[in-house]
């Protein structure tokens, strides 16, 4: 039975999603603003967009090591202000010299954000001993589409810098709010099993897979969204950014029923239909002719590849022996390397189009579909290796 602390700090948990997703739509729907103020060809804006998944990777790896040490509480109030600080400077930089270091400093906070949130979303699920991370993701996606939905209404109204701006103030608030109540690491780590630790490397291949798989996507959609929408459907400022807005909708819906459908389906089965889903929805953009067709599409892609990040991490959680993070950290390595992955995907919009260059997430999210029975409860490392020490 949960006690008024382990809903406390679920309640902070909560909003350290939604901050994150509200600082991280701002910033990706102005993609194509960002483009067009620094005049950037899609070959050099894929190159400066690297720049956040590798350095989000360093922030990661830093993160799991503080938070072995000093728990991912303290990294949480300490990166995600600096994040909302890098999406308002990145908003009013006047060139490209002085983007670069938002960027940066976006990138490393992203990381070390992303890590520590799960590891506090899965040490409150190991405390109420049931699903929930689903709805952790959920708060993260309303807040994104709240954060697409305000660019939209002030695109044509006001600055750049003031729309990326304004949001980031809320979002500090959230974080220095969240910060004192979230999980302590006496609350994150269980006592270590009998026995030696080990790590379940083979039961955890399927997770990171499907983890990069998916993040292939989601960087093409959060990075290519807003130009695929401009450039091929030829949409007005105040139309391109309902494609993520229907991304992040559609992904909250599903994670909204998310974890009572894991409850009664069960995890593989969840990502089984998803990845169907987001096969079809990759295919829709792939084809679409017209602004609402593609719009839709986009939504399918967000019906389809809502479950994939809560079960990844939970799953990651599981089979953890320990509860010490380690299997979170790795899973979470993977967003970022399938992040490079669709942000590279860029040169293959600059070389052919950026329909071809949506193709390849959709085979790819079909490849989920057979990745899907790894994420069985059940499922255990057939011969586990030593556990890594920090």
């Amino acid at each position: 039975m949960p006690t008024p602390r382990d809903r406390q700090a679920r309640i902070a948990t909560f909003v350290v999603y939604a901050v994150q997703g509200l600082s991280f739509a701002t910033l990706l729907v102005q993609v194509a603003n960002l483009q067009n103020r620094h005049g950037l060809s899609e070959g050099e804006l894929t190159l400066l967009l690297l720049i956040v998944p590798v350095l989000a990777g360093v922030g990661s790896v830093l993160a799991g090591s503080l938070a072995g040490r000093l728990g991912s509480r303290r990294v949480l109030r300490l990166a995600q202000p600096l994040v909302a600080v890098a999406v308002a400077g990145a908003g009013f930089a006047p060139n490209v010299p002085l983007l670069l270091p938002a960027l940066v400093l976006f990138g490393l906070g992203v990381g070390a954000v992303d890590a520590g949130m799960n590891m506090q979303g899965v040490a409150v699920e190991r405390r109420y001993a049931r699903p929930v991370l689903n709805g952790f993701h959920c708060l993260w996606s309303l807040a994104s589409v709240l954060g697409a939905l305000w660019v939209s209404a002030t695109a044509e109204s006001l600055p750049m810098g003031v729309i990326m701006a304004a949001p980031m103030v809320l979002a500090v608030a959230g974080s220095l709010y969240a910060g004192p109540r979230l999980c302590p690491p006496e609350e994150e780590t269980v006592p270590a099993a009998a026995g030696p630790r080990t790590f379940p490397w083979r039961a955890i291949v399927p997770l990171c897979l499907a983890m990069a798989f998916l993040y292939v996507g989601d960087a093409v959609i959060s990075n290519f969204n807003s130009v695929y929408m401009e450039d091929v459907l030829l949409a007005s400022p105040a139309v391109v950014p309902l494609a993520y807005a229907a991304y992040q909708a559609t992904t909250l819906l599903v994670r909204l029923g998310g974890d009572l459908a894991v409850r009664r389906y069960g995890p593989a089965a969840i990502v089984r239909v998803g990845g169907a889903v987001a096969t079809l929805g990759f295919a829709g953009i792939v084809l679409a002719q017209n602004q609402p067709l593609g719009i839709v599409a986009f939504g399918l892609t967000g019906i389809g590849l809502a479950v994939v990040a809560p079960q990844s991490f939970s799953a990651a959680g599981r089979l953890d022996p320990t509860g010490s993070g380690v299997a979170i950290a790795v899973v979470n390595l993977f967003n970022y390397v399938g992040f490079i992955l669709g942000a590279m995907l860029g040169l293959v919009a600059e070389l052919t189009s950026l329909r071809v260059a949506f193709a390849v997430p959709l085979v790819l999210a079909a490849g989920i579909i057979l990745l899907a029975r790894g994420f069985e409860p059940a499922a255990r490392p057939a011969s586990p290796q030593p556990y890594p020490q920090p």
